[in-house]
């Protein structure tokens, strides 16, 4: 894992006297990378003993139309486009802002699935 702790240097470059060591919550996790699939979600423990709920599969999205205020619990097919990677797209990675193709039309993910543990959208079309 990797530790996101500060760093031993300042802007300009100079050392920084450490005042203390490294510590276990500052230890960074490898990213969930949610897919298209059966539901699956790993409930990891946080900082002060909080709980974050990671999606690592997603079949449904709660997907909200701005015209009419509803919202409704859809079926993701397939994600379109996402700005973070292209190569997200490729294997069907669902992240904050990628494009994903539902029974309703297209929508953006508006939630963190790794973060969340739900996928929320908006309408596009």
């Amino acid at each position: 894992m990797l530790w996101q702790g500060r760093s031993v240097r300042s802007e300009t470059g100079a050392r920084l006297k450490t005042a203390r060591g490294k510590r276990r919550v500052e230890i960074g996790r490898s990213p969930a990378e949610t897919h298209i699939g059966d539901e699956r979600r790993r409930l990891i423990r946080t900082h002060g003993g909080n709980v974050k709920v990671r999606a690592l599969r997603a079949t449904y999205a709660c997907v909200a139309d701005k015209k009419t205020g509803a919202v409704k619990k859809v079926e993701i097919l397939n994600v379109e486009a996402n700005t973070a990677n292209p190569n997200y797209v490729r294997r069907n990675l669902l992240t904050k802002g990628a494009v994903i193709k539902t029974e309703i039309g297209m929508a953006k993910i508006v939630s963190r699935p790794g973060q969340d543990g739900v996928i929320n959208a908006v309408l596009t079309e």
